[in-house]
């Protein structure tokens, strides 16, 4: 600004204004701006130097931007002062519009506090409009928007030093710097805004670049993880309908993955394991069971599922995690195998043996005649045995229906057929077989011999029994025979049988050897314990094997 009072000048002055607020609105970035703002001051509005105080986000002001002196830029840039000093800096003074004015005669108290400033030398005033060195005038910047100016959230302060003229400004002057530090309220906010923006983009843009690089690393996770995995649907009618298998799945079931797409896992699990399924949770949950391959055969597998969205409030799904487990599972199968079985005959052992007989036996008598025998079993006082099943026993009502009955009901009940006739009653015949001259086998040719020998009784034994029926080995040269529902005739010719298939030649290291066998006959029925039914069959062997001649026990 020169002669105010010159209209050309004013309008020179305007021009330059208006190309410093056109350069404040297109700078590229929020620190372009500032120095744009402080720039702007010293070219077209004609002072020496000017500054431009931002509030930061602790409410302190920052020197953000400096112009006219580049020893004041280097020394107070970046340096801050208090909101606090600034407060009292902005409230007293000369109030020019939103201007505040210091004099020099009211400004020295400033001179300690924490507020970064700078003066410029020159010559003691001569006149009362002359600028003194000490002269402080501020230019408050504050948020757009709102009615006022002044009422605003404040954003900054410019602050301006000795006018080129030496005079403090006018009426014009003042409205020029006045109407100036709002359009530079403006440019900063929206310079911030765009910034902020900028920063949001920048911070969206590496959020998206981070989720493609998990989505394409759960990708490649699942696509070539070495065991099973699967995305399959929650809730909804198609809940549990697989979407998206990998190819390790694929190849375990021997299914493509578009065939893969249309069965649950419901549909391929092993009938015998759909409650274990079912019983599975989805969070978290864990089983063990068989899936069906292509081929009709069954794999075991361990099933991990885990619940993933598609978005915060989007869509969930089952991830399952499927693991090949058929190798341990046939080791834990021949394990139990083993722990349940013969390892020279390979047939159940002893303890196998009691096993399945107990299952088939409860405490309950088979006959009403027999319940004082369970009284004396479980301590309870006798009472009188009703003819049937009916009437009360023990604290246990025996009606069918009641509580008593159904506690002993639960399976169908074992019973013996009768001791004297054949009454067409069909049981469980429990076959004790005792081999004749097995011992003499092995003192005279080994071991080996006896081994090959009981090898193959066993074998004959098993090829003489049929479906269903147990054949165990229950130690040395011992034989028991499980067979359900048979009379007591069915019972004779079975032993009959087997011991003709028994006595045939056996081949036994390189020489034919042979052996005969004496079977007892006992009956299973409730009210038995394992011991007792394997008991009776074991002394009626005895009697049957004592009263046969030595030389019939065994041919050849």
């Amino acid at each position: 600004m020169e002669t105010e009072s010159e209209p050309y000048v004013r309008l020179a002055s305007l021009r330059q204004l208006h190309q410093v607020m056109a350069d404040m609105n297109t700078a590229r970035s929020l620190a372009d701006t500032l120095q744009t703002v402080a720039d702007g001051v010293v070219q077209a509005l004609g002072y020496e130097m000017a500054c431009v105080n931002l509030v930061r986000q602790d409410s302190d002001l920052v020197v953000a931007a400096l112009a006219g002196n580049s020893a004041a830029e280097a020394l107070i840039t970046g340096r801050v002062g208090s909101r606090e000093s600034w407060d009292r800096r902005l409230h007293m003074g000369e109030r020019w519009g939103d201007l505040v004015f210091i004099p020099h005669t009211e400004g020295w108290v400033l001179d300690d506090d924490d507020v970064p400033q700078w003066y410029t030398d020159g010559p003691m005033p001569r006149f009362e409009d002359e600028w003194h060195p000490s002269d402080r005038l501020f230019a408050p910047m504050y948020t757009p928007g709102v009615q006022g100016g002044s009422c605003g959230e404040l954003l900054g302060v410019l602050s301006v030093d000795r006018p080129r003229n030496g005079r403090r400004p006018g009426a014009w002057g003042r409205e020029a710097l006045q109407m100036y530090a709002f359009q530079a309220a403006i440019a900063i906010s929206n310079a911030r805004l765009r910034a902020n923006m900028q920063r949001a983009l920048v911070r969206l843009e590496r959020e998206q670049q981070a989720l493609r690089a998990s989505e394409e690393s759960f990708r490649q996770a699942f696509e070539y993880a070495p065991s099973g995995m699967a995305i399959a649907e929650m809730g909804g009618d198609q809940h549990g309908r697989i979407l998206r298998t990998n190819d390790a799945l694929c190849r375990l079931l021997g299914r493509p993955a578009s065939a893969m797409r249309r069965y649950s896992f419901s549909d391929l699990v092993h009938p015998e394991d759909i409650g274990t399924l079912l019983r599975t949770s989805a969070e978290g949950g864990r089983a063990e069971l068989r899936l069906g391959r292509r081929d009709g055969t069954y794999v075991w597998v361990s099933l991990r599922n885990s619940v993933v969205a598609d978005a915060a409030d989007g869509p969930r799904f089952l991830l399952t995690h499927v693991e090949d487990i058929e190798e341990r599972k046939r080791r834990e199968l021949q394990l139990a195998h083993r722990a349940s079985h013969d390892s020279l005959t390979g047939l159940p052992n002893s303890a196998e043996l009691r096993s399945r007989l107990s299952a088939r036996l409860c405490r309950r008598p088979s006959q009403p005649g027999d319940l004082e025998s369970l009284d004396a079993a479980y301590g309870l006082p006798v009472f009188d045995a009703p003819g049937s099943h009916g009437g009360s026993h023990g604290g246990f009502d025996f009606r069918p229906g009641t509580e008593g009955y159904d506690a002993f009901d639960h399976h169908v009940h074992t019973v013996a057929p009768e001791e004297d006739h054949d009454d067409g009653t069909k049981g469980l015949a429990v076959l004790f077989c005792d081999l004749d001259g097995f011992k003499s086998i092995n003192d005279r040719f080994g071991h080996n011999a006896g081994d090959a020998v009981l090898i193959e009784v066993a074998r004959r034994l098993t090829r003489g029994v049929r479906d269903g029926d147990t054949v165990a080995r229950l130690g040395g040269d011992e034989f028991v025979i499980l067979a359900d529902g048979l009379g007591r005739a069915d019972a004779q010719d079975l032993a009959v049988r087997l011991r003709n298939e028994i006595i045939q030649p056996i081949r036994a290291e390189g020489r034919a050897v042979r052996v005969g066998a004496s079977f007892g006959i006992g009956w299973a029925h409730c009210g038995m314990t394992a011991d007792e039914v394997l008991k009776s069959a074991d002394e009626r062997m005895y009697v049957e094997k004592r009263s046969r001649p030595k030389q019939h026990r065994r041919a050849g």
